[in-house]
């Protein structure tokens, strides 16, 4: 991918609702912190020129990224005040302004289900529409507690509205905002120059960058992703625990789709690093996790735990 696209990560959120003494993107999902999940993402898009906006407990997520870095070096910023999405992006401002003529991705560290498919074909969506900026949206059975999506006539963006300040007739549309968007960096930086801190909150918001990029003649699009998981993420540990039923299901189905014969998935967790051959039987309460590799024909449990493990084909553990 073009060396002027870039990304950057907001992941200052407390997580005081997780009750942990660790910031809520490193709250794991599948034995992964979910920032991990949007790294993956962004590597398999190709983007691999990262920034990370960190806020409280910083040093946990400064390590963490120092764990990984022989996989991918990342830039941290501080964001020293909890003043809204709109600040944690002024903050990386100098990291954008150096890809200067080129697109970045915003998006959030505790929202591990956006794709690198999406993220790609976002991108696309938003350079062929000549947009200053491109909100990445998902249409969703429930939209309850998200921003929605209002389109114009010819359906480019016309505003996000958030639930709060939505007419009834606003919160019926169910295409809610993922929290994520594609800016010409010029076009970010010049928009965020623009907004004002909310009375209310004494917040600067993301999203009013929006109004000011349509009010200088820019142009401003929604690109709707296929996956409606591309919008989740956790503010507790009720919500974090859907999200792990979902990934656990998902890499189930994927595992079975290539041979892998589960029976019965009760207690069976899997984790994204897993390479199992075809043709092996894991039996209910397995876990696999880390970099474990199974061949073909092996009989996985039950109640077995295999961590970086490897099994050769045709054995039983």
């Amino acid at each position: 991918m073009n060396q002027q696209v870039c990304a950057v990560i907001l992941a200052g959120g407390e997580g005081k609702r997780m009750k942990s003494d660790r910031p809520k993107a490193l709250s794991e999902v599948l034995f992964q912190p979910m920032i991990r999940w949007v790294i993956s993402a962004l590597l398999g898009a190709g983007i691999d020129d990262i920034c990370v906006v960190t806020g409280s407990k910083r040093e946990y997520l400064e390590a963490y990224l120092q764990e990984i870095s022989d996989e991918v070096k990342t830039e941290t910023v501080f964001q020293s005040e909890r003043l809204g999405t709109g600040h944690a992006v002024m903050t990386a401002g100098e990291f954008i302004r150096r890809h200067s003529g080129g697109s970045v991705l915003i998006l959030n560290g505790d929202a591990p289900f956006i794709g690198s498919d999406t993220i790609r074909n976002a991108l696309e969506s938003h350079l062929a529409a000549g947009a200053q900026c491109t909100v990445i949206s998902a249409e969703v059975d429930n939209p309850k507690g998200y921003g929605r999506i209002v389109r114009r006539d010819d359906q480019l963006l016309d505003r996000i509205v958030e639930e709060k300040e939505a007419t009834p007739e606003i919160r019926k549309l169910h295409e809610v905002n993922s929290g994520a968007y594609w800016f010409g960096c010029d076009a970010l930086i010049d928009a965020l120059s623009g907004i004002i801190r909310h009375e209310t909150t004494g917040e600067y918001y993301l999203t009013d960058t929006v109004e000011v990029i349509k009010s200088s003649g820019g142009t401003a699009a929604a690109f709707k992703a296929d996956n409606a998981d591309s919008v989740l993420g956790a503010n507790d540990c009720i919500q974090l625990a859907d999200l792990n039923e979902i990934a656990r299901r998902r890499i189930l189905k994927r595992h079975m789709e290539n041979g892998v014969n589960i029976p019965c998935s009760d207690g069976v967790m899997i984790g994204t690093e897993a390479v199992i051959g075809a043709g092996t039987l894991i039996l209910p309460a397995s876990i696999i996790i880390g970099k474990t590799t199974i061949g073909t024909g092996c009989m996985i449990g039950p109640a077995s735990y295999l961590r970086d493990a490897v099994i050769p084909d045709n054995q039983k553990a």
